[in-house]
C-alpha cells in the first residue's frame, strides 16, 4: 500500500468528470488500498474520491465511523455510485484535502439512499443521515469535477480561511 499524492486546487484535472469502473479486479482493489491508506494518512479526513489522486473513475472511499454519535455504515468502498434518492436540506461547514487553505457552508441533502458497487462488484445500497450523508454527496460531486467550492452557499460569507493554513493542515471539520 502506498500514500498517494493529493491533486491541490487549482489543478484543473480537478474540474475533470470521472469515467465508470468497468474492471472489478486485483489492480482495482490495490488502489482502493492505497486510498485507504491515503485516507487514514491524513487525520480528520472521513472520505478520498480517486480524482483526487489523480485518477479519474468513479471510486470513493468514505469512513466516519470514527466520529462519535455519528450513524453510519463503516467503512465503504463505493464504485459506480448512484443517488437513488435524496431527502431534507441543511448546511454544514466543509473542508477537502485537495482546498487545504480553506473551509466553507454547504447545503447538501439530509437523507439519501445511495446504490454503489463494492470492491467485487456486487451491487449495494446504502442508507445515510447526517454527517454521513453529507461526506458522501461531497466525494460524489468530485467524481463529477466538483469541489465545495463550487456550491458554496454564499460567495461573499461562506468561505473561511483555515486558522492553520497549509497542506500539513489538513485535519478537516467536513468531508475531503
Amino acid at each position: 500500500m502506498a500514500v498517494l499524492d493529493i491533486l491541490i486546487y487549482p489543478d484543473p484535472r480537478l474540474k475533470q468528470t470521472s469515467s465508470s469502473v468497468s474492471n472489478f479486479d486485483a489492480p482495482l482493489r490495490d488502489f482502493i488500498a492505497d486510498l485507504e491508506e491515503t485516507m487514514l494518512a491524513h487525520p480528520g479526513c472521513v472520505g478520498l474520491a480517486a480524482p483526487q489522486a489523480g485518477r479519474f473513475e468513479r471510486i470513493v472511499v468514505l469512513d466516519v465511523s470514527g466520529k462519535p454519535q455519528v450513524p453510519n455504515n463503516g467503512r465503504l468502498t463505493l464504485i459506480n455510485p448512484e443517488i437513488v434518492h435524496a431527502d431534507g436540506s441543511a448546511v454544514g461547514r466543509e473542508g477537502c484535502l485537495s482546498v487545504p487553505d480553506y473551509t466553507g457552508n454547504v447545503a447538501r441533502a439530509e437523507k439519501i439512499a445511495l446504490k454503489a458497487f463494492d470492491s467485487h462488484g456486487r451491487e449495494r445500497l446504502y442508507r445515510m443521515e447526517g454527517f454521513e450523508a453529507r461526506a458522501a454527496l461531497h466525494e460524489l460531486d468530485h467524481l463529477d469535477g466538483l469541489l465545495f467550492l463550487d456550491r458554496l452557499v454564499s460567495r461573499r460569507n461562506a468561505l473561511f480561511r483555515r486558522k492553520n493554513q497549509g497542506r500539513s493542515s489538513a485535519a478537516k471539520t467536513g468531508p475531503s
